[in-house]
């Protein structure tokens, strides 16, 4: 019951609002060049924006670009200033997503590094960077990893953002086999209980956790 009570709640919040044209053709050109369909949703999508906005993010580090849908959400939240720097493992992943940010208009405000990310974020930390948002929805087995650079590289005050935090059900289910459903939850109590961190994990669609980075 609980599960088409959620599912039943995302169908009917989505129905409220008009299609995104520009982020359809993002969908469409992932189905056309044989890339997972599994961008954020459209929901969170809205959310990124409106907490990169919010937050008045400058610097903002995407952990899986996967076809730019993400990216562009985030960068309609930054300011003309604004930078947006996105991790991804595959050259051709992120040459789609290139395109889609540029036919968008944000094709200046992105930055792509290609390649395992946790040597870009280690190439990150040495250079100094620092960001004021993130936004996790790469590999699950290095959630925990991503965090932990997360924090490192933030600035005081800075949100991060870790998306399938429920992982379809499995991070419920204790009979669910396999490393990932165990790294989710691990990845969740953490962003629960860090002593670093102020957050809170929203149930719907398929689960997405907000932390702040305290100092501010």
């Amino acid at each position: 019951m609980e599960d088409r009570y959620f599912q039943t709640a995302d169908r009917y919040v989505e129905s409220l609002y008009e299609t995104d044209k520009t982020l359809e053709r993002v969908e469409e050109s992932i189905r056309q060049h044989g890339m997972p369909e599994i961008s954020v949703a459209p929901g969170y999508g809205r959310l990124l924006t409106m907490l990169v906005r919010l937050a008045g993010a400058q610097r903002v580090l995407e952990i899986g670009a996967l076809g730019g849908y993400s990216g562009i959400c985030l960068a309609r939240g930054l300011g003309a200033e604004g930078k947006l720097v996105s991790l991804e493992l595959k050259e051709e992943f992120a040459a789609v997503a290139r395109a889609n940010m540029e036919q968008a208009g944000f094709g200046s405000a992105v930055e792509y590094r290609i390649g395992e990310a946790l040597t870009s974020l280690e190439k990150l930390e040495s250079e100094g960077a620092k960001f004021d948002f993130f936004f996790i929805d790469a590999d699950k087995g290095n959630y925990l990893n991503y965090l932990d650079y997360a924090i490192k590289l933030a600035n005081p005050g800075a949100l991060i953002l870790g998306d399938n935090a429920l992982l379809h059900g499995k991070t419920m289910d204790p009979e669910a086999k396999g490393s990932s459903p165990a790294i989710l939850r691990e990845f969740n109590k953490r962003i629960a209980t860090d002593p670093r961190l102020e957050s809170t994990i929203l149930p719907a669609y398929d689960g997405l956790c907000i932390a702040r980075v305290k100092g501010v």
